[in-house]
């Protein structure tokens, strides 16, 4: 079944677990991700970035995922992960993706607030969800060497000002894998989650230590986004296939791919304790 983000998020928020939220780059990564959901009767969030879906594109990736959704009994939505433009939102809301984010987060608060307003306004006639973020999530939209941490009391104001669905929290996580182990500000987290009612989103799921993560989901995270471990297990799943040269049917090398991705899938909707919550 194809609803949107915040049906499940909202469900998790209140159930003390979080919504796997995977994204994909293609068909066999969109089938793993299913598979995966569908043998622990989990939930899921399928996403898509503005660098993916310059191969993957808002229309494609709307026929396949909706497509599927229809065939299946276990919750489906497509998200936009850290739109990067109005434009691209409405783009995606007519193409049928039923949750959005608008990333304003390098904008100044009162920017960012705009922007978001704006988003949730133009998403509101599709009844689709809205996420926004306040901070910096290290990584690919790391501009200096300082992380910006979100500001509580920002963060309040955010969330009643633009009526988001969902919020991101910069709490010292980044994208891409870490260096080191992560510092999450879990007391950071904590006073959030007691001062805003509106689910939390944790950026950068890939690499944190399973004890991290789940310490997150214990302090109010309902929505977890995994995406480069997913990228790495389908490559490396590929290179691995690929030494065998005679090879030359793509069958053969995309096949262990979404293997790869199922499994990674797998550990983190168990991660996540999001089985059986379908």
């Amino acid at each position: 079944m194809y609803i949107p983000s915040i049906v499940n998020v909202e469900k998790a928020h209140m159930g003390g677990y979080a919504v796997p939220a995977f994204n994909a780059e293609d068909l066999e990564m969109v089938q793993g991700i299913l598979e995966a959901c569908e043998e622990m009767r989990s939930p899921v969030i399928i996403q898509t970035t503005p660098s993916t879906l310059k191969h993957f594109h808002t229309y494609e990736a709307s026929a396949l995922v909706r497509k599927l959704a229809e065939r299946t009994d276990i919750p489906v939505s497509l998200h936009l992960d850290h739109g990067s433009s109005l434009d691209l939102v409405r783009e995606a809301l007519d193409e049928g993706y039923n949750s959005v984010m608008i990333d304003g987060s390098a904008l100044s608060l009162r920017d960012n607030t705009a922007l978001t307003k704006e988003a949730v306004s133009i998403a509101a006639p599709y009844g689709a969800t809205v996420e926004g973020e306040l901070g910096t999530i290290g990584g690919k939209e790391e501009t200096s060497n300082v992380i910006s941490y979100t500001d509580p009391d920002e963060a309040v104001l955010f969330a009643e000002e633009t009526g988001v669905h969902m919020f991101a929290a910069a709490i010292g996580t980044v994208h891409g894998f870490y260096k080191g182990l992560p510092k999450l500000n879990f007391d950071l987290l904590k006073e959030i989650r007691e001062r805003i009612d509106v689910p939390l989103v944790l950026h950068g799921g890939s690499g944190i230590p399973d004890d991290m993560v789940k310490k997150t989901i214990e302090l109010g995270i309902a929505k977890v986004n995994v995406a480069t471990e997913l990228r790495f297990e389908a490559t490396k799943a590929v290179r691995e296939a690929l030494k065998d040269e005679k090879i030359m049917d793509p069958k053969k090398f995309m096949g262990p791919a979404r293997k790869a991705v199922k499994e990674i899938c797998i550990r983190k909707i168990l991660l996540c304790g999001s089985e059986g919550k379908a």
